[in-house]
């Protein structure tokens, strides 16, 4: 008999999610930080890069963005660290519980807006830094170069765009070998082995991760010249294009 498509599995830290229809709505919130760290290999120290890449970009007066800022914490981090600057940070995310939760956590920061929004759609002002945080790989790929395209339109001239996704492998050999590294790594992480495939399965349609060249093609299609791959983990990888 074949599972109804309301069926949710357990994908650990307390999480439920139904095949194919993962979503950081709901009660995903609470748990994010927990599960996002034992998921992603080196999500820390992503973040503490990202803050020193603002040293070479963010100035007074300047208006950075995050694109998918989930509980704020990157943002957070990136205002605290430019605390000395008079920069404006913005964050953006589809669901109105990550933003509640970005907000209870950012309270007080005088120069940090969050607001519930689209890439695709929002109206972003001129900035100086841009910001995805394994958050592109979650648009569609029918709207993913029009995202990128408005966020080159974005910045000013020698702005830059800071995007880390998970990205696919250039051939079905190597893909089955990050898929396995990949696996390893969760279960290192302990989670258990019905929890990386009830995620997996969630993801199905949601995550749609392009290869390195892909995302390079993307970034050059919409006008970036200056691109380089700043930090990589098998099937993770940071990239940062400068306009």
């Amino acid at each position: 008999m074949s599972m109804q498509h309301s069926e949710v599995f357990s994908v650990g830290d307390g999480i439920l999610a139904p095949n194919a229809s993962w979503s950081f709505g709901a009660e995903v919130p609470k748990t994010f930080l927990e599960h996002v760290r034992r998921s992603v290999p080196l999500y820390d120290a992503g973040h503490d890069l990202i803050c020193q890449i603002s040293d070479f970009f963010v100035n007074d007066g300047s208006v950075c963005y995050e694109l998918g800022v989930s509980t704020g914490e990157l943002l957070g981090k990136l205002a605290r660290h430019n605390a000395g600057k008079h920069a404006k940070w913005i964050g953006l995310d589809v669901e109105e519980t990550m933003i509640a939760q970005a907000r209870a956590s950012l309270d007080g920061m005088k120069n940090v807006e969050l607001h519930v929004g689209d890439a695709v759609l929002w109206d972003f002002e001129k900035s100086d830094m841009m910001v995805s945080y394994y958050c592109l790989q979650f648009v569609p790929p029918k709207f993913r170069q029009e995202v990128i395209n408005r966020i080159y339109e974005s910045l000013n001239w020698g702005g830059c765009f800071v995007l880390f996704e998970k990205v696919r492998a250039c051939d079905a050999r190597f893909q089955d070998i990050t898929t396995a590294l990949y696996q390893e790594f969760k279960l290192k992480q302990r989670f258990t082995p019905s929890e990386i495939v009830a995620k997996a399965r969630s993801l199905k349609g949601v995550l749609e991760p392009f290869s390195t060249q892909g995302n390079v093609d993307m970034l050059k299609r919409a006008g970036f010249v200056d691109i380089m791959s700043i930090m990589k983990y098998v099937s993770f990888e940071g990239f940062l294009a400068i306009k």
